[in-house]
């Protein structure tokens, strides 16, 4: 597989697919370092554009993770003829559900018509219909993921927790979905292994929530006090901050279900947040633990490589 823009939810579906035995490459600004981390071989992009040609031709899967900005896709405009002529097996875009915009709370699924209400909810809108008109022109199988908030191991709200940085924002019937990132890597090995060529799909859980509600529970499983409530109307917020609270819906994932059937490893956020407290429990459990002492080397001239 090819990972156009190998960030958070990349290292996910990277650690899914090495399970398999897949090889995956990964596109990077500059975070080479990370990338290989987490198991990819990393490609600077922009910058090498050789090595770029040469993962695009080679790959059997191509997953394009990269969001769009102002002037369109930038994986599309330079990437999307050499995608064309080479016809991968399996094509997989991660897209958003900023698309449908603002439904006031209400139930919302993939036959709800989007519309927008941010900047970025267009400009992922537009990148999804640049997308399928590149597929419908050159029979390419396009899956496109519809991402809910992600969160995780790293993204989680326990470290703001602990440094007293958590803000409980309310506002009334305010709900957010959201998705790990361990159901991310899910759904699209789920969607390789069972491909639907044209499909448009939801991924999130099953328990839209207010964000006041996760953060308390948040602060009980680590023994903290929930933080005071602010109100949203008067709470000092940055525009960006501000933005998410401007769209409140309930997004259906029974159609992903129904089509690959998908058992979401966290349903809901408890056990998501349960799960992000144990990896971050073993993490620290493991830095904490003595470096290994290494046996004398019997050979002055023996030399031992380190672990990558």
């Amino acid at each position: 597989m090819l990972v156009f823009g190998h960030g958070y939810s990349a290292g996910f579906v990277t650690a899914a697919l090495r399970a398999r035995g897949w090889r995956i490459a990964g596109t990077t600004r500059g975070e080479t370092e990370a990338v290989a981390a987490k198991g990819a071989t990393p490609i600077l992009w922009p910058g090498d554009d050789a090595a770029v040609a040469k993962a695009v031709a080679a790959a059997d899967a191509i997953l394009i993770a990269i969001a769009p900005g102002r002037n369109g896709d930038p994986v599309l405009t330079r990437w999307g003829a050499a995608i064309a002529a080479a016809k991968p097996g399996w094509l997989g875009y991660l897209s958003a559900t900023s698309v449908y915009g603002d439904a006031g709370g209400a139930w919302i699924d993939e036959d709800t018509a989007p519309a927008p209400g941010s900047a970025r909810g267009r400009e992922r809108l537009a990148a999804e219909q640049a997308w399928q008109a590149l597929a419908g022109a050159h029979d390419l199988p396009l899956h496109i993921f519809r991402l809910a908030g992600i969160y995780g191991p790293g993204r989680g709200p326990f470290e703001k927790l602990r440094a007293g940085t958590a803000r409980r924002i309310v506002k009334p019937d305010q709900v957010f979905s959201r998705i790990h990132g361990e159901d991310i890597a899910q759904a699209v090995l789920a969607a390789i292994d069972r491909p639907h060529p044209g499909a448009v799909w939801n991924l999130c859980d099953d328990d839209p929530a207010p964000p006041e509600d996760i953060l308390a529970h948040a602060a009980g499983l680590i023994g903290l006090p929930v933080p005071p409530a602010e109100d949203f109307a008067t709470a000092e917020m940055t525009p960006m901050a501000r933005s998410f609270y401007s769209e409140s819906k309930r997004v259906s994932n029974a159609r992903i279900k129904r089509d690959l059937g998908l058992t979401l490893r966290h349903p809901d956020y408890r056990s998501g947040l349960a799960a992000i407290l144990a990896a971050e429990s073993q993490r620290d459990a493991m830095e904490q633990q003595p470096e290994s002492i290494e046996a004398p080397v019997p050979e002055p001239s023996t030399t031992v490589a380190s672990s990558p």
